[in-house]
């Protein structure tokens, strides 16, 4: 396959110049900021993207994971056009938000009580508050490398100039962007990721203090980094032994991993856990969900939970058509996205050998991650640093002007539509950037 240049992205280029007029750095998320190649896109079906210069892609950025039936799947359109002509908003109680927090309590281990809101940011900073409301404590202890949303108080010690971090076994809070409120940082404690001795002389010493102990049980925005054997174990004993809430943020892993998330995976069950993305298979529906005792404080009133679009109808009947489908479906969804991951993570290794190329690849197959790196592991944030990102930048780019797209910092999503032939045009692709590398 050839690879495409930037003369064959007229209209992207011509949306682009617009775009820099008036869109501040040209784009809506500064996810999005950097792409080797204006691709504006026209719309998607299945597992592929089409551009608005006629380019197709096979996608394996899913909307950064949503989209775990694919782009368009008619269960959900089906749903959410039914939906739309019906009502879009009613700030009033329905039918829809009864089924899908059902469905919620059903499939996921530690949802007792749901409450619905609209992303993933506000799910993770009202899990924190249901803790501390639960505990009277004030402080949050989070990993290093762990992102729980760009909001002020949440936003920091994500990926911080090494330089910056502190000793590896007790990192300092670091800021993690310009204008952050600074205070925020005053209620966090941060610890290593996968380091069990580390987080032990933490909660020796801080433990009066903490409301909650949060993470990414797959760790997703920081490659894609499993727990090591035996911690999420750990944590939930040190968590109970100390009277600390566990909070599992699966706004990435929920219903991707398995129906029942993360903790259904690994078979450790959180207090709280915050779910976005594939909950509503691309719609903007996001939720915190856990015991009731301690989602208790909420329905009791002690602690304030609201929002205009909280379980607005037309992600309410997302939610319901993505996990009804989920659940009635489960075996041929999960096997068929591991097993085209594995295929996928097995080529890509064959093929980096064959080219020379020091490549990792990890992950479960429903997601996983290249790094570039001669290590044998990618244990946690600071070996994640160490890995060479520009060179996976660069082979984003290559995949992406070859009609691949990745999530540019080198996670994979799989999906229920993507196909064997899909696999076998990635791995041409992959191929074919090694080279170029």
């Amino acid at each position: 396959m050839n690879a495409l240049k930037l003369s064959d992205f007229p209209i992207g280029a011509s949306l682009a110049a617009r775009a820099s007029q008036v869109l501040a750095g040209g784009v809506s998320s500064d996810a999005r900021r950097g792409m080797p190649l204006p691709v504006y896109m026209s719309h998607g079906s299945g597992s592929h993207l089409t551009d608005v210069d006629g380019h197709d892609y096979v996608d394996f950025v899913l909307g950064q994971g949503p989209l775990v039936l694919g782009h368009s799947a008619p269960a959900i359109v089906d749903a959410v056009s039914t939906q739309v002509a019906l009502g879009q908003t009613y700030a009033g109680q329905h039918a829809l938000e009864v089924d899908a927090a059902e469905l919620v309590a059903e499939l996921v281990p530690c949802a007792e009580l749901v409450r619905f809101n609209t992303v993933g940011s506000e799910a993770a900073l009202g899990a924190w508050r249901i803790a501390r409301g639960y505990t009277g404590r004030s402080k949050v202890l989070k990993f290093e490398g762990h992102y729980h949303g760009w909001l002020d108080p949440a936003l920091f010690s994500l990926h911080p100039a090494l330089e910056l971090a502190g000793p590896a076994d007790t990192p300092h809070v670091v800021p993690g962007t310009g204008g952050q409120q600074m205070s925020g940082g005053f209620d966090l404690v941060i610890a290593p990721w996968n380091d069990l001795g580390a987080l032990t002389s933490l909660l020796v010493k801080h433990h009066d203090d903490i409301a909650a102990i949060v993470l990414e049980p797959l760790l997703c925005n920081t490659g894609c980094i499993s727990p090591a054997p035996g911690f999420l174990e750990a944590v939930r004993a040190l968590c109970d032994e100390y009277g600390i809430v566990l909070i599992f943020d699966e706004v990435i892993t929920g219903f991707r991993l398995a129906p029942g998330g993360a903790q259904e995976y690994f078979g450790v069950t959180p207090d709280l856990a915050v779910f976005g993305k594939a909950i509503a298979g691309g719609i903007p529906v996001a939720a915190i969900a856990g015991s009731a005792k301690v989602m208790g404080v909420v329905a009791g009133g002690t602690v304030s939970h609201a929002g205009t679009f909280n379980s607005n109808p037309v992600g309410m009947a997302a939610t319901v058509a993505t996990l009804t489908h989920l659940r009635d479906h489960r075996d041929e969804v999960y096997s068929h996205m591991q097993s085209l991951g594995g295929m996928l993570m097995q080529g890509i290794r064959e093929r980096a050998q064959a080219a020379g190329v020091d490549v990792l690849v990890d992950g479960p197959g429903q997601v996983f991650q290249t790094y570039f790196t001669s290590e044998p592991a990618v244990r946690n944030y600071r070996d994640f640093a160490q890995t060479d990102l520009p060179l996976g930048r660069r082979f984003h780019g290559e995949l992406l002007s070859r009609g691949v797209n990745i999530v540019p910092r080198g996670l994979w999503f799989l999906s229920a539509a993507h196909s064997v032939a899909d696999v076998e045009h990635a791995l041409d692709a992959v191929e074919q950037a090694f080279a170029a590398l």
